[in-house]
């Protein structure tokens, strides 16, 4: 596993925009005429998830994040150095999306600016290479980060439709003090555990591709839209996380002092609890938003320190863990102490 130490980098604020419409767990498993409720919010812990409708795409959620954020902070769009923007989630296959933000959020044109095409790890991943840059020479990077994973669940595939909601973030990254340590990792042979297998250049896929057909467990889906073998996922996550949890702690640079909490990707319940378990990590030091938000991909551990953190991270610093894995198979984990950081409020467009 890869290890990345930055020290002359800073997080200076998070924010995070989610779409108006709300549906509930109820809604939806009345929708497939499943009446077992209870058992489902138990076992994902999700109650409801925010849905963005077709004229809303990651990019917009983002930009609004990016340029609320900014005015908060009182950076000048002139000022930042570069942008990365990662989502599974593009606008398009071509060009970056990062592109098309730059000229909408009124950047300079000699802003990099670029793309991360990074799902459940993404936010640790792009928060690495922001501080890296920053601590290359950059002054200012904005780190937008955000799926809109709705887009590709059909809505009658049981496995995956009460998980995921959508959901953009934005973080601002300048030149400071603060001394990060992050560890990546990658294992490749997981790919075909989660993945959408036609639409990009290896299957380009035709009309058979796009028509919804019986899959296991009387599912239905597309060969465009999203598979996800669940026990896969946990066996991953569960055989991965602790080498990754202790070579972590091993290369903290601040041992002696205690993690105030560990915010990890919020996959489901189910999962968080196994992973605190497997790890030794008091379950009051992992915060969850999944009853709200669902699983929001590369977002949700932004959205989850913005929303559950907001107050200890505006008034001082916590000394924080961020654990990113799944899709990939890839995992990510940062620990460093955060704050004060400005936090605006998140807003719903």
């Amino acid at each position: 596993m890869a290890i990345l130490r930055t020290n002359h980098s800073k997080v200076v604020g998070i924010t995070a925009t989610l779409p108006k419409e709300y549906v509930s767990t109820e809604e939806t498993a009345a929708s497939l005429g499943i009446s077992d409720i209870k058992r489902i919010v138990a076992m994902t812990g999700i109650s409801g998830r925010y849905v963005a409708p077709e004229n809303i795409c990651t990019s917009d959620l983002c930009c609004d994040a990016a340029e609320r954020l900014m005015s908060d902070l009182g950076w000048n769009p002139s000022s930042v150095d570069g942008l990365i923007f990662v989502t599974q989630t593009p606008d398009y296959r071509l060009p970056a999306t990062a592109c098309v933000l730059q000229r909408r959020l009124g950047l300079s044109m000699s802003c990099a600016a670029f793309d991360v095409n990074q799902g459940c790890s993404g936010y640790v991943y792009g928060l690495g290479l922001a501080s890296s840059l920053i601590n290359s020479g950059l002054g200012r990077v904005l780190l937008l980060v955000g799926d809109t994973s709705t887009r590709n669940i059909c809505s009658k595939d049981k496995s995956s439709i009460f998980l995921f909601g959508d959901a953009g973030t934005a973080t601002a990254i300048e030149r400071g003090e603060q001394e990060l340590v992050f560890l990546l990792g990658t294992d490749g042979s997981g790919a075909s555990s989660l993945i959408i297998p036609a639409g990009g250049y290896r299957e380009l896929g035709d009309d058979a591709s796009y028509q919804e057909i019986e899959q296991e467990g009387g599912n239905l889906r597309s060969r465009q839209q999203l598979f996800m073998n669940g026990a896969e996922v946990v066996s991953f996550t569960l055989r991965v996380l602790p080498n990754c949890w202790q070579e972590l702690l091993a290369n903290d640079y601040s041992r002696e002092i205690p993690i105030d909490s560990v915010v990890m990707h919020q996959a489901n319940q189910f999962l968080l609890n196994a992973v605190s378990k497997r790890l030794g990590i008091p379950a009051e030091k992992v915060p969850s938003t999944l009853a709200r938000f669902g699983n929001t991909s590369s977002a949700s551990i932004p959205l989850t320190m913005a929303e559950t953190l907001e107050t200890r991270l505006q008034d001082g610093q916590l000394k924080l863990a961020l654990l990113g894995f799944g899709v990939g198979w890839s995992w990510a984990g940062c620990i460093g102490s955060f704050g004060p950081l400005t936090i605006s409020p998140t807003t719903y467009i």
